[in-house]
């Protein structure tokens, strides 16, 4: 089977080699779609913290069941999956109080462990799930990052009627206002300095945009929220501005949600975050309920993806693909490879 091993930065091989064995416990996976992520990217440019070469990426994808052990109960041969890529411990404390997604020893695939760049993939049977055959191989890959979002909607608690805003537009931050859509915000209002993602925020239904140079967030908050404001925030694109904008800027006793990563610690005022009584938090990947109702918003059509992706590869372009996310900049959304069509 085909294989493609990123050997260092900026280079990616490809391999010919033996279809893996499986155990009882688990799946082979023949991959067919696989999303190209922003973390993906740090690994090409050899700015990912938690990564070492060779490694086999891909952690985002479609696939359809090849083959089960004997064990495996959840899924048969033939069926549509995807799978979470979280390789977790079971013994630190996290993982004993169900936040394994915070393990201690956690390993993603892709990062830390091989990923699903090859025709075939290895998986334990926990981490599969089946998904509707009315949902495209497309959708599927996007199961991952929709998780993200699902995850980072449900930390603040009920979002019914509240007012919302989410700081970046890239994939993430797309589905996050989308996320809070579905969980029932009053008003959603999407940030963004690219015209283009604001396009493609548009064209997903998110009602409310604001590109800060155009206006400051003093002025969109009036013209979406009015004197109400808004007590939820989101920021999705690991840049300081945005942070700032939406300590200053939400309502007091408000709720801000960490999820772009910051290539720099930014600076933040904590006699705002005392006096405000502001809450913050992280918000790191998913569990496997995240991933459930990732899958159930796609099949219900809750979620609108056409827009976001721009453009798919062959699997032997695989580093066409980095370069074209390279050359496009803000100008591209989710770039997909086609490993078996």
């Amino acid at each position: 089977m085909k294989q493609a091993v990123m050997t260092a930065p900026g280079k990616i091989e490809f391999n010919n080699i033996d279809v893996p064995d499986i155990n009882d416990n688990e799946v082979l996976l023949q991959i067919k779609k696989i999303g190209v992520c922003g973390s993906d990217i740090h690994v090409y440019h050899g700015k990912h913290p938690f990564t070492s070469y060779p490694i086999v990426q891909g952690h985002e994808y479609s696939a359809v069941i090849e083959k089960t052990g004997k064990n495996v109960t959840k899924v048969i041969p033939g069926q549509k999956v995807t799978a979470r890529p979280q390789i977790t411990c079971g013994n630190c404390a996290q993982c004993r109080r169900g936040d394994y997604n915070i393990c201690d020893n956690l390993k993603v695939s892709g990062f830390q462990a091989n990923g699903c760049a090859q025709d075939f993939f290895v998986v334990s049977e926990d981490v599969v799930y089946p998904v509707d055959d009315s949902i495209s191989f497309e959708k599927i890959a996007l199961v991952e990052p929709l998780a993200v979002a699902v995850y980072a909607t449900e930390k603040p608690g009920s979002l019914e009627g509240k007012n919302v805003v989410v700081y970046g537009g890239g994939t993430i931050g797309n589905f996050i206002a989308q996320a809070a859509r579905c969980r029932g915000a009053a008003r959603v209002m999407l940030r963004e300095i690219s015209a283009y993602r604001l396009q493609v925020a548009d064209a997903c239904g998110i009602d409310y945009i604001s590109n800060p140079l155009d206006e400051s967030m003093e002025e969109a908050a009036e013209r979406v929220f009015g004197p109400e404001g808004f007590s939820v925030a989101f920021e999705a694109a690991g840049a300081r501005p945005a942070l700032t904008d939406a300590v200053n800027s939400i309502s007091k006793g408000g709720y801000i949600g960490i999820v772009g990563v910051f290539s720099k610690a930014p600076p933040v005022n904590m006699a705002f975050i005392c006096e405000h009584e502001l809450k913050m938090a992280g918000s790191m990947m998913y569990k496997h309920e995240h991933y459930l109702k990732a899958i159930d918003w796609l099949k219900n059509n809750m979620i609108q993806t056409d827009a976001l992706i721009s453009k798919c590869f062959d699997f032997y372009d695989y580093l066409d693909a980095y370069k074209y996310i390279d050359e496009m900049n803000d100008k591209v959304m989710k770039v997909m490879i086609n490993v078996n069509n």
